[in-house]
Formats: structure tokens, C-alpha cells, sequence
């Protein structure tokens, strides 16, 4: 039991910090650099975790990491940068709590995946639970921001299919912490000749935003990635599906406590069906450990690599390098 306890405290970090990652990037990140932003994000991060794994990528995973990084980081950290700095934070972490769902639906057209009724009453409760939230008429629901958040959701779903997809081929495994690390320094060298050619030198960062950098990359992405992980190979997938509610949760209040947003009723009414719908629609718990974890949720701002890609239907987001990683 007290090991158990402290898995799921230490489970409960990567929610935790991709749901104030939102109110990080939106109220300490500079404005107008979203590349620049997603770089320092990534790349830190992916060369930590490199550091600590010591293992490079073989054969097809050279190119393999290279197009994951490309749709699980660079594109889809630049999107949640945006949608964080484009929404409140308790509407933006509660929209990209749907991305499983989103990822759930993407892989029932694209490749046949069927869900199970409960995943698809869960996926309808959550949806509309989004709508209530953003069809208020409620200043501050950015249609740019609504938009990138819906981008994201899209290239998290597609990243986690060719995860997936990759993942199955048969001797072509890799592990987990090494593919994240590849993913996330790839990225990163990815959007760092972009962003110069496309938004010129570098911003200029105050002491804040160095610290709210630092934060980002190494405690809601290097440290959120390996205790997620870690959940996910010792608890089971129900309970780490659950956990993966504080995300919203923590956006949440930290908009409403220290952003002094204000939720109306209705807006609060969405929320409680967005937590409903995911808890509804999270996945069964499999006989066999091994499938039961595959089966677990993976938050949009967390990673879905290969050998630890997980099916839509689960729960956190920001996150992903989501798409393998929802998370934001």
C-alpha cells in the first residue's frame, strides 16, 4: 500500500506540471516566439534525458526519431504554445483534456481502430463538455487559440498512429526513455534553423522568463516524461488514467487562484463533463500487465513513442511530444 501511495505521488508530477505549464507559458514566455519557445522547451529536455539513457538511435530509428520529433515536438509543442498563450489557462488545459478522445475518433476513421460504446459515450460527454466551456460568449476564448488546440489534437492523433504502427513492427522496438530523448533533441534541432529564418534573433529573456523556461523544459517535460512512464510500468492503467485528471484540475486552479480568471457556471458545468467523459471512456483494464499499460493513458503533451505508444482513449493531455507527448 505505501508503495503504491508513493507511485502515485510520484505519477501525479507530470499531470501536475503539464496543467501549469499552461499558465507558465502564458503568463512568463514571451509573446510572438512560439518556435523559439517550443526549442528551449525541447531541446533541454531531450538532451537531459539523453544524458541519462546513453543510447543512440540504430538503424531506421535515425529517421524513425526524426519524423516523430518533427509531429510529436516541433509541430506540437509550437501548437500548445500558441493555445496556451492564446486562451485562459483553465480553458486551454480543459480543451486539450479531450485529445485522447480526438486521437480515440482519428483512429476509428483512419484505420479501422473500432472503440468500444463506453469509449464513444465518453468521447461524446467530453466534447461537449468543451462546447459548453467555449460557446459562452466569455471574453478571452481566442478563435486563434481554439484553433491551434484542434491542430494539436489532430497531429498528436497522427503521431500516435505512426507510433503505434512503428511500434508493432516486429524486432523494430525501442525503449521508451531513449526514443523520448531522440524525439525531443530531434525536435528541437528541428525548430531552431526555423525559428531563426522565420522570427529573426532569438527574444530577449528576462530572469523570469529564463526560470519559467527552465521550468518548462526540465521539470514539465524531462521530469513530467519519466515519472509518467514510470506509472505507467508499475500502476495500473484505470489509476493512471485517473491521475491524469489533475492536468485539467491543476489548470484550472491556477487560472482561477493566481490569473484571477473567472468561471461561470456554465463554463464550470463543461469542465465536470470533460472529467466525466474521460473517466468514462478510459480504457479497460486488459488481463496480462503488459497490455493492460499499453492500454493506459498518454497525455497530448506527452510523447507516444515507440514501444510505449499508447491507444487512444485514456486520459492526460497537455502533452504529448504528444502525439506520442496530449500534453501543453
Amino acid at each position: 500500500m505505501e508503495a503504491n501511495s508513493r507511485r502515485v505521488a510520484v505519477t501525479a508530477i507530470a499531470p501536475v506540471a503539464w496543467g501549469a505549464n499552461y499558465y507558465v507559458t502564458r503568463e512568463f514566455l514571451p509573446t510572438g516566439s512560439p518556435l523559439y519557445g517550443a526549442a528551449l522547451r525541447a531541446l533541454p529536455a531531450g538532451l537531459v534525458l539523453l544524458a541519462l539513457c546513453r543510447q543512440r538511435p540504430r538503424g531506421v530509428w535515425w529517421g524513425r526519431s526524426a519524423v516523430l520529433g518533427l509531429l510529436n515536438v516541433s509541430v506540437f509543442f509550437v501548437l500548445v504554445y500558441v493555445a496556451s498563450q492564446s486562451l485562459p489557462t483553465s480553458i486551454a488545459s480543459t480543451v486539450m483534456a479531450v485529445s485522447p478522445m480526438a486521437m480515440m475518433l482519428v483512429a476509428w476513421v483512419l484505420v479501422s481502430e473500432r472503440p468500444r460504446p463506453a469509449h464513444l459515450a465518453g468521447a461524446a460527454v467530453g466534447l461537449a463538455g468543451v462546447c459548453l466551456m467555449l460557446l459562452t460568449g466569455v471574453d478571452g476564448v481566442s478563435v486563434r487559440g481554439v484553433l491551434a488546440s484542434a491542430a494539436a489534437m489532430l497531429v498528436s492523433a497522427f503521431g500516435h498512429l505512426l507510433s503505434k504502427r512503428w511500434s508493432d513492427d516486429s524486432g523494430a522496438g525501442a525503449d521508451v526513455l531513449a526514443s523520448t530523448a531522440w524525439q525531443l533533441t530531434a525536435g528541437g534541432l528541428l525548430l531552431l534553423p526555423a525559428a531563426v529564418v522565420t522570427e529573426g534573433a532569438p527574444p530577449a529573456l528576462s530572469g523570469r522568463a529564463l526560470l519559467a523556461f527552465g521550468y518548462v523544459s526540465l521539470i514539465a517535460t524531462a521530469a513530467a516524461f519519466v515519472a509518467w512512464f514510470a506509472g505507467l510500468r508499475r500502476l495500473p492503467a484505470g489509476t493512471v488514467g485517473l491521475i491524469g485528471l489533475l492536468n485539467p484540475v491543476t489548470g484550472v486552479l491556477l487560472g482561477t487562484v493566481l490569473a484571477s480568471e473567472v468561471l461561470t457556471v456554465q463554463q464550470l458545468g463543461g469542465l465536470v463533463m470533460v472529467l466525466a467523459g474521460v473517466v468514462l471512456g478510459r480504457p479497460a483494464r486488459r488481463a496480462g500487465r503488459g497490455a493492460g499499460r499499453l492500454r493506459s493513458a498518454v497525455g497530448p503533451d506527452v510523447p507516444r513513442p515507440p514501444g510505449g505508444a499508447a491507444p487512444a482513449g485514456g486520459c492526460p493531455a497537455e502533452g504529448s511530444p504528444a502525439g506520442d507527448p496530449a500534453s501543453t
